[in-house]
């Protein structure tokens, strides 16, 4: 989500699956979000001079990130990939990074084709190379020495097994882009690497940047750094098109038992993306628990939120991550949200204790994971008054950090896939999906929730939603997406993704000979509920805390 203060247009990007594949699609309002048009991001093809051919088509797209500069123009990033074998018939592996941008209309179209970022052509699926999660800033500070530049971040998973995050800067209005930099340099924090080759230092493992610029043109990288665990994270599989089921025994907890954390790194460029400082530890972290062993076999491979019930209905893939933001009336003030299974509110006393990784996913296992009031994930908050040099949970236990979700019934329920922005005046907005409400924690739906705090410490919170939301039921219930997103002016603008609509599918009985097809909202009584995942918006006050 992005806005033009100038104005108060509204621009967002969303992974879309209205035509097959997933897409990276945008949509626009000129009225303060109360109305939403699409508008087309021509991603099909790009010039194909990289790949040996006039174009080059993508089978799929996602990631979408989406930024505004000071003269009314707004930028669109997106991940475009083919699958290769065998999930098509083509080997074609290609994946690129390319850049939009929208003059004059605030959205409602976007450049052809757009320029290149990164482009690793693979159309002999050879390379082993994939580029990833690439997320977007401009520096849209009118006094900054780089105004208007544009910032591209994202993550190389190599051959060798390494995954190092990059970044490219474009001082042209995004129409060509400076020499790739390297962000994720080397840091004593990075302390096992796993046997991998280390082409460009220690911290070899790495995903989920964020790049975010302050009022005096400093531009931060944030990312989550593996290199501090015992195990490497479990595989997370970009952009699926679907999922199943996995029919395997879960394994017990605690056969691993131990530590689990991973941490948050961060760097900090003072030449306008040229060069990065070394990383600095912003906190450590605990990663959701491995999905298969608690949610019964259900998301294999990847960590989900499980819920404390019986049941084992919220089994989507999902990971933390970190966003970071500078405050706009204090450019030394340096604030970066994530999630951590493990916080003040979720510790040893209350039952959840990290138990090492899973052999064969390698996520991280809890004892816990399925008790009330025991483990939950919470959205924590490092601070650096100094400009991003140190941070308050640098050198601090995670149990002890301060909670942007520290709402009484928020302090034994999960909370995830946060976005965060201050506010023109300073204040910090956090949104989230959350289990808080009702019976949500025990059932695995969700609601959707924005705090607010101008201290950073104490938090205010509203419930966005008006009602809670099923858990998600296309992809075979394992996407949910990867992030949600958050623009902040006045008021706070959180987008994400609900469930609340349901799906219309062909009523049982019909669409046979002599029984026209006919639509139903669920095949049968009592049938389990299919959903529709719907883009929704809302402008709501931040909470002063």
């Amino acid at each position: 989500m992005a806005i033009d203060p100038a104005t108060g247009d509204l621009v967002m990007g969303d992974n879309d699956y209205r035509r097959g594949d997933s897409r990276c699609v945008a949509a626009y309002s000129r009225n303060g979000g109360r109305t939403w048009s699409d508008s087309e991001v021509p991603t099909g093809f790009t010039r194909g001079d990289a790949f040996g051919a006039a174009r080059e088509y993508w089978q799929g797209a996602g990631d979408p990130s989406v930024a505004a500069d000071t003269r009314g123009n707004f930028y669109f990033s997106c991940l475009q990939f083919n699958r290769g074998q065998p999930t098509t018939p083509v080997a074609d592996a290609s994946s690129a990074i390319y850049l939009y941008r929208s003059t004059g209309n605030a959205g409602a179209s976007w450049n052809f084709p757009g320029r290149a970022v990164v482009e690793n052509p693979d159309v002999d699926a050879t390379s082993g190379v994939l580029e990833d999660k690439e997320l977007l800033a401009v520096d849209n500070h009118r006094r900054s020495p780089f105004r208007d530049r544009v910032y591209v971040t994202w993550t190389e998973f190599a051959a060798d097994g390494t995954a190092y995050i990059w970044s490219r800067a474009s001082a042209d209005y995004g129409e060509s882009f400076g020499p790739r930099v390297l962000v994720s340099g080397a840091s004593p924090a990075c302390t096992n690497t796993f046997d991998l080759p280390t082409p460009n230092g220690p911290c070899n493992e790495n995903q989920f940047s964020q790049p975010f610029v302050g009022p005096d043109g400093d531009l931060y990288v944030a990312w989550s750094n593996f290199n501090s665990a015992a195990e490497p994270p479990g595989p997370e599989v970009d952009q699926p098109a679907g999922s199943t089921r996995a029919a395997q025994e879960p394994e017990e907890p605690g056969e691993e038992e131990g530590e689990n954390a991973y941490q948050v790194l961060l760097a900090r460029s003072t030449d306008g993306g040229a060069s990065f400082g070394p990383p600095v530890k912003v906190s450590d972290y605990n990663d959701l628990p491995d999905c298969e062993t608690y949610q019964d076999g259900a998301g294999a491979g990847s960590s989900c939120v499980p819920e404390k019930g019986g049941s084992a209905n919220s089994f989507f893939r999902a990971a933390n991550y970190p966003v970071g933001a500078v405050d706009p009336t204090d450019p030394d003030r340096v604030v970066v949200t994530f999630g951590s299974y493990i916080n003040r509110h979720s510790n040893e006393d209350n039952g959840c204790v990290p138990a090492g990784f899973s052999e064969e996913t390698g996520n991280p296992l809890y004892e816990g994971v399925k008790t009330v009031g025991a483990c939950n994930n919470d959205i924590l908050i490092s601070v650096s008054d100094d400009g991003g040099a140190s941070f308050s949970g640098g050198d601090s236990d995670v149990r002890e950090l301060p909670s942007a979700t520290s709402a009484i019934r928020q302090r034994t329920t999960d909370q995830w896939f946060q976005w965060a922005a201050f506010t023109r005046d300073g204040r910090l907005a956090t949104s989230y999906y959350d289990r808080q409400y009702g019976d949500d924690e025990l059932t695995g739906w969700s609601d959707f929730s924005l705090s607010g705090s101008r201290g950073l410490r104490h938090f205010g919170v509203t419930r966005v939603t008006s009602s809670s939301m099923p858990p998600p039921t296309q992809f075979a219930g394992g996407f949910f997406g990867d992030y949600t997103g958050l623009a902040a002016d006045r008021v706070a603008y959180p987008a994400w993704s609900d469930t609340r609509n349901p799906a219309p599918v062909l009523c049982p009985g019909t669409g046979t000979p002599g029984h026209p097809p006919r639509l139903c909202v669920t095949p049968a009584p009592n049938a389990p509920y299919n959903n529709d995942q719907e883009i929704y918006v809302a402008a709501v006050p931040v909470p002063s805390g």
